[in-house]
């Protein structure tokens, strides 16, 4: 039946926070791509400038979607509103609230009110972060607290890999570009969720952690480790920034952008969370 397979591949993964399954991984990766089509031939046909600090302004928003979905992982909603803020709906609530911003913001300027709406828009992203993180905060005076030695941990594992990593890029490469900004972001990005990853699996002191990703999941019961997320991580890394930056003066800086934007989202935003959580104990 159509509605066995529904339940079994998309429901009852969302309702009972099991890890992804080859079904759910491919049809999400076909509404991304879909989405992100979209998305190009609305900004290709409107006034917006898409380049990198607009890619740079939106980044707060995906801190805020990994700090806003560790709030369903706390369970302090416990409505079934909190399916909102769970994967993949989470996407379409971040996005409908980023756009509806950065619509605003661009009233905001064109109306004369303020002199850039990149700073408006980029700045109502900082404040929802903080506005979350208040709220996660508060969740945990009253549960385990905040681990700030785990937390220290995770970034300076992720500092240190993108800092190893980038210098290979950078001087054994040779490859002088990746030190643009935004290459510099995604690095981080990623490597923050190996470094998440492979510390709450292998090390966290309290809680068992398990890779939700089907690729991830099956390569650490085959190596016995989470830290085969690192490789994992470089074998896409080196070939994406080097075909991003191969096509950057071909594409359209719309598209491209975007592209490397939606790089940056996919681990970025599941970084933080692991690492929120691993803080919080949840």
């Amino acid at each position: 039946m159509i509605s066995d397979f529904f339940y079994k591949y998309y429901i009852d993964p969302i309702r009972y926070e099991q890890p992804y399954n080859a079904v759910e991984t491919i049809t999400y990766a076909l509404i991304l791509i879909a989405a992100l089509y979209l998305i190009y031939r609305w900004f290709n046909s409107s006034n917006f400038r898409v380049d990198g600090r607009f890619v740079l302004a939106t980044i707060p928003y995906v801190i805020f979607g990994g700090v806003l979905r560790v709030v369903q992982d706390t369970h302090m909603i416990q409505s079934d509103a909190q399916f909102a803020i769970v994967t993949p709906f989470i996407y379409f609530v971040i996005f409908a609230y980023t756009f509806g911003i950065l619509l605003f913001s661009r009233y905001l300027e064109r109306q004369h009110i303020v002199d850039d709406y990149l700073k408006v828009y980029a700045g109502a992203g900082i404040f929802s972060t903080f506005i979350a993180a208040l709220i996660l905060l508060a969740w945990s005076q009253t549960h385990n607290g905040v681990d700030l030695f785990i937390l220290g941990i995770i970034v300076l594992m992720a500092v240190t890999a993108t800092l190893i990593v980038w210098a290979v890029m950078r001087y054994v490469l040779s490859w002088t570009y990746v030190s643009y900004p935004l290459y510099l972001t995604l690095l981080f990005g990623q490597l923050l969720d190996a470094s998440a990853t492979s510390y709450g699996i292998d090390f966290h002191p309290h809680v068992t952690y398990v890779e939700q990703h089907v690729v991830g999941s099956a390569l650490i019961n085959l190596t016995g480790t989470a830290f085969v997320m690192y490789p994992l991580k470089l074998i896409v890394l080196f070939p994406a920034i080097y075909v991003m930056q191969m096509y950057r003066k071909e594409a359209n800086p719309t598209f491209w952008h975007l592209v490397l934007l939606a790089m940056i989202v996919v681990g970025f935003a599941p970084g933080v969370r692991d690492m929120i959580r691993m803080v919080l104990y949840v």
